[in-house]
């Protein structure tokens, strides 16, 4: 069994279930009275977000890598990046770091192929929404990406940067995303809508969302839990 080096802090609102869900998911796989060991190393998501911001990838590839290099020194075998927007980088620390790394996105598209979506939403950062990064591998697959428009991401964004990554949940900010996410079904015919900022399901699930959600937060966990088991 694998031990774990988990970054989080972006933001901390998501990496208190990522620990939970870890712990547990894997005491459930083993079926008995055990608990993996895990590392934590906790970064600073409104420093993530400003450094995204100004196009300082570099900058951000080594404040991540410092992260990495720390939980490798704890004894980590693998590691995981308990967030969406800064895996912008994550093809760099994958070539710089000796220890393997679980993207999110990978396993995302994963999940998709899986359900035989083609036509999948986005949502997540501006960054998110607007880079290629997110959307490479799922195009690779020929399934097709699509955002909502200009003002609506700046909206998506807004919310996720203001309150969802402070914990707070509102529920007329819930019903404007259910109202994008609609719209999206009724104009690009989406089949289901990646829930791509591991903040956003504080505030949407499939039984609030008009199309299937997929909850990037949970298939990366799921897809964790593989690893740490090997």
């Amino acid at each position: 069994m694998k031990k774990l080096g988990l970054i989080g802090g972006m933001g901390p609102e998501s990496t208190i279930p990522y620990y939970r869900d870890i712990v547990y998911g894997i005491k459930q796989r083993v079926g008995k009275d055990y608990y993996p060991q895990l590392t934590i190393e906790s970064v600073n998501v409104f420093k993530v977000l400003k450094l995204c911001r100004e196009n300082r990838h570099e900058e951000l590839t080594n404040y991540l890598l410092e992260a990495i290099n720390n939980l490798e020194r704890s004894g980590a075998e693998i590691a995981a990046l308990s967030a969406n927007t800064p895996h912008i980088v994550f093809d760099r620390l994958k070539e710089q770091t000796s220890i393997p790394l679980i993207s999110i996105i990978e396993a995302t598209c994963r999940e998709a192929e899986h359900r035989g979506f083609k036509k999948i939403g986005l949502l997540g950062t501006i960054f998110t929404m607007t880079g290629d990064f997110y959307k490479k591998p799922f195009y690779e697959k020929n399934i097709e990406i699509v955002v909502p428009s200009s003002l609506s991401m700046e909206f998506i964004n807004e919310k996720i940067t203001k309150e969802l990554e402070l914990g707070i949940v509102k529920e007329e900010t819930r019903k404007s995303f259910q109202k994008i996410i609609m719209q999206m079904k009724d104009e690009n015919n989406i089949q289901a809508v990646i829930l791509g900022c591991t903040e956003l399901p504080l505030i949407l699930n499939d039984e609030v969302s008009s199309v299937p959600c997929l909850d990037t937060m949970q298939i990366h966990i799921a897809s964790i839990i593989n690893a740490i088991l090997g």
